[in-house]
């Protein structure tokens, strides 16, 4: 059935008697497309007809559909299509339901009529399925995988939420604005969609996640377990050289069309914040607010200053135990005492 998702266009499941279930999530683009066209669905919906049965004992759209070539030759011998449409205020279309016989002669008479008693039971609870999956996924993919969780679970009282410490991950685009005056937004638009997945690749493969795009800047945090921070610190470290290593193959890529160089700066910090509902009482935002989110965007600032793509605060230097080599004190707008800043050593 069709999908609401960025990256796919449609689920399938396929149940096998006496073997596993799978779920296959058809990508967009055009191999997805020329799959899908290649269906007996397809078929049905270009004819406008909502139900369809072939004879593949009999060679019915066998050279036609390399789906039922397969089942053909796995001894499928009938093939039934049934098109179920939901209801019109869902955005999803409906669902297609298919079944398989490999009995000798096909479905029986008194098969076929359990079947057209079955299939609308099961269309009503693949649009219960497809309205709740829909909604937790697009949440997810909003929001973040954990934070969508929290929502679900039933966190969405504005100022509900509480204190968590965690090392913080904060990337931003370097002279990005300047480049607005020299690219049309779609350009601009495609040079941060490449950015912020090379970010949030690298933060989730390390168990972070990406809380907001803000601008041409990425916030993502690490929780930390209360008996090893260690552990969260150096899977921010990790995402933050992952990140930078990438951007430089990117850019490299990206000469080659003779695109801009965009450069990324990122901060590590480690602190305590509040984790939980911000807003307007219609129009929340679940996200990460406190000084320690204050310090990292002042501490932004600084790389462009000291000329070093990533900089750690003490508190992420000290925990993390890396090898570090501190770079001054500095004043940070907003915060009342002077700040030791580090980069890891070795580095220029």
């Amino acid at each position: 059935m069709p999908s609401i998702h960025p990256m796919y266009g449609g689920v399938s499941a396929n149940f096998v008697r006496g073997g596993a279930t799978t779920i296959e999530n058809a990508e967009y683009g055009t191999a997805g497309v020329l799959n899908f066209e290649k269906t007996p669905i397809y078929f049905l919906l270009g004819r406008g007809e909502t139900s369809g049965r072939w004879n593949i004992a009999k060679g019915e759209g066998v050279d036609d559909y390399p789906q039922l070539a397969e089942f053909a030759h796995s001894g499928g011998t009938d093939h039934l299509v049934s098109l179920l449409e939901f209801p019109k205020e869902a955005a999803l279309r409906g669902v297609s339901l298919s079944l398989t016989s490999d009995r000798p002669g096909g479905f029986s008479d008194d098969q076929l009529a359990i079947v057209a008693k079955l299939f609308p039971a099961l269309g009503l609870a693949c649009y219960r399925i497809a309205a709740t999956k829909t909604a937790s996924d697009i949440l997810a993919v909003y929001t973040g995988a954990k934070t969508s969780a929290r929502i679900l679970a039933g966190d969405i009282q504005r100022g509900k939420g509480g204190a968590i410490n965690a090392a913080i991950l904060l990337a931003d685009l370097r002279n990005f604005t300047a480049l607005t005056e020299v690219y049309q937004p779609g350009e601009i638009a495609g040079f941060l969609n490449e950015h912020f997945e090379l970010i949030g690749w690298h933060v989730e493969e390390n168990s972070g996640e990406i809380l907001k795009f803000m601008g041409d800047s990425v916030l993502a945090i690490f929780p930390t377990d209360a008996e090893d921070p260690q552990k969260a610190c150096m899977a921010a470290l990790a995402s933050a050289r992952n990140i930078l290593e990438a951007n430089k193959v990117l850019n490299g890529q990206r000469r080659n069309d003779v695109g801009p160089d965009i450069g990324v700066d990122v901060v590590l910090h480690l602190g305590e914040v509040f984790y939980g509902n911000i807003g307007a009482r219609g129009r929340l935002d679940f996200t990460v607010i406190g000084s320690a989110v204050n310090e990292a965007s002042r501490l932004e600032k600084l790389c462009g200053t000291l000329g070093h793509h990533l900089l750690m605060s003490e508190s992420f230097a000290v925990t993390s135990a890396v090898a570090s080599e501190c770079l001054g004190s500095f004043e940070l707008r907003g915060v009342s005492k002077p700040v030791n800043v580090f980069k890891l050593a070795g580095t220029d």
